[in-house]
C-alpha cells in the first residue's frame, strides 16, 4: 500500500480583475529578452493580443496565433517552426483558452528538449526543464495554467494525447476574471462543465493509497489537499456556471468560474481524472465536439456507475448542488449528484446523449477498447473497469 503522497503547483499564481496589467512585470522577472506569445486569431481579432502587448512594451515579442481548437501534432510542429525561426525563446505566454496554454506548454517543451511531441506521450517522459512558461487563461475551464498536462490531437490514430509531466507546469499562472466577459454562452458551458469534470473526478478518485502504479506517478489519486481545492471548485461552479452562460458580463459569475476553473486545475492535476476523460479522447478523434462538451456529456454516466464505491462524497457533491439526503431514500443519495450534473447540462444546453454529437452504436465497442487502455486514468477510477462495462455506459449514454 502506498503510504506518502505529494502535492505539486505553479509557483506564483497571480488572480484578480485587471491583473493582466502585470504581464511586463512578469516578464521582466525572468530577464526575458525575446518572448514568443501563442494564441489564436480570434484573440488578435478581440484585440486582447493587442492589450497584452501593450503592456510588454520594450520586450522582443513574436506572436504565433495559429493555434486551432484541440490542436494537432502537426500544429505543434509548426509553431516550433515558426518560434526556432528568429532568436532563442527565453520566455513563451500562452493566451487564450486550453488549447493555446497547452500549445505553449507543448512548443516549451520542444524549444528546450527538442524530438517530436509524441516522444512525451504519458506520464514523466520530460526530461527536465523547459523554458519559462507564463500562462494567462480567457476562459473557465481546462484549468492548464497551473496543470502539468498537455493535450495535442493525434489524427493518424483518430485519438487526443496527453503530455503530463511536473516540468510543464507554467512557471506563472496569469487569472484575469476580466479577460472572460462576453464570452459566448456556448464555449463558456463547454469551458465551464470541462471545469466541473476535472473537480467532480479528482474528488472522487481513487485514493492515493490504494492507486495501482509502478514508479513516479503524476496522478496520484484522491489526497487530503486535493479534495479541499476539488470541493470548493465544484460548489463555486455548480452555483455559478448557468449566470455565467446566461449573463456573461456578470464580473461576479466569472471570477467565481475563473478561480474554480483553477482550483480544479490544481486539484485534477496532483489527484488526476478517471473513466470520464478516458472515454472522451477516443470519442474526441472522432468528432467535432469540444473536449469540455465530450467530458460533461459524459459525466453525469460515469458518476452514476461510480455512486456506490464513493456514496459519502457524492453526497457531498449533491450538497454543493443545494440537494440535501434528506430530500429522498437514503439508498438514492448518491446518485443525486449524477442528476444535478445532468440537470446543469440541460439547462446550459449541452447535449446529454451521444446520438447527438455523431456517435452511432457501432462507434462503442472500439471506443469502449481505446478508453480502458488509458492507464494513467483507468487506475485512478474509483470502480475497476473493463471495456464490456464501458460499453455498457456508452449504450446507455447513445
Amino acid at each position: 500500500m502506498k503510504t506518502t503522497w505529494e502535492y505539486n503547483s505553479s509557483p506564483r499564481i497571480v488572480f484578480g480583475t485587471g491583473s493582466l496589467r502585470q504581464i511586463g512585470e512578469i516578464a521582466a522577472s525572468f530577464r526575458a529578452k525575446h518572448v514568443l506569445l501563442v494564441t489564436d486569431r480570434g484573440l488578435v481579432q478581440a484585440g486582447m493580443v493587442g492589450r497584452a502587448l501593450a503592456y510588454l512594451d520594450g520586450f522582443d515579442v513574436r506572436v504565433y496565433d495559429r493555434v486551432v481548437p484541440e490542436p494537432p501534432v502537426e500544429a505543434a510542429l509548426d509553431c516550433l517552426a515558426f518560434a526556432q525561426s528568429g532568436p532563442p525563446v527565453d520566455l513563451v505566454i500562452g493566451l487564450g483558452g486550453g488549447s493555446c496554454l497547452d500549445m505553449a506548454k507543448v512548443v516549451a517543451l520542444l524549444i528546450t528538449h527538442g524530438g517530436h511531441p509524441l516522444d512525451y506521450a504519458g506520464e514523466c517522459k520530460v526530461p527536465g526543464p523547459v523554458v519559462p512558461i507564463a500562462a494567462i487563461p480567457t476562459t473557465a475551464g481546462t484549468g492548464s495554467e497551473a496543470t502539468s498536462v498537455a493535450v495535442i490531437t493525434d489524427a493518424a490514430r483518430n485519438l487526443k494525447v496527453g503530455i503530463s509531466d511536473n516540468y510543464l507546469r507554467p512557471a506563472v499562472a496569469l487569472v484575469d476574471p476580466e479577460l472572460t466577459v462576453g464570452l459566448p454562452p456556448y464555449i463558456t458551458a463547454c469551458s465551464g462543465i470541462d471545469a466541473l469534470s476535472h473537480a467532480i473526478e479528482a474528488y472522487t478518485a481513487m485514493p492515493s493509497c490504494r492507486i495501482q502504479a509502478e514508479g513516479n506517478v503524476l496522478f496520484q489519486g484522491s489526497m487530503p489537499i486535493s479534495d479541499m481545492l476539488a470541493w470548493r471548485a465544484i460548489e463555486l461552479i455548480s452555483q455559478n456556471l448557468a449566470v455565467a452562460v446566461r449573463q456573461g458580463s456578470n464580473l461576479e459569475a466569472r471570477s467565481n468560474m475563473m478561480l474554480g476553473s483553477l482550483l480544479a486545475g490544481m486539484a485534477f492535476s496532483n489527484a488526476g481524472t478517471a473513466a470520464a476523460h478516458a472515454l472522451s479522447y477516443p470519442i474526441g478523434g472522432r468528432v467535432k465536439s469540444p473536449h469540455g462538451e465530450l467530458t460533461g456529456l459524459l459525466l453525469p454516466y460515469v458518476m452514476e456507475m461510480n455512486a456506490d464505491t464513493q456514496p459519502e462524497k457524492m453526497i457531498r457533491i449533491a450538497q454543493a448542488f443545494g440537494i440535501h439526503a434528506s430530500e429522498g431514500p437514503p439508498e438514492e443519495a448518491p446518485l443525486a449528484a449524477a442528476r444535478a450534473v445532468m440537470n446543469l447540462l440541460r439547462d446550459i444546453g449541452l447535449p446529454t446523449r451521444l446520438s447527438q454529437i455523431g456517435i452511432k452504436a457501432e462507434d462503442l465497442p472500439a471506443i469502449a477498447e481505446e478508453a480502458v487502455k488509458i492507464e494513467r486514468l483507468i487506475r485512478n477510477n474509483p470502480k475497476r473497469v473493463t471495456a464490456r462495462d464501458f460499453e455498457a455506459l456508452l449504450n446507455k449514454a447513445l
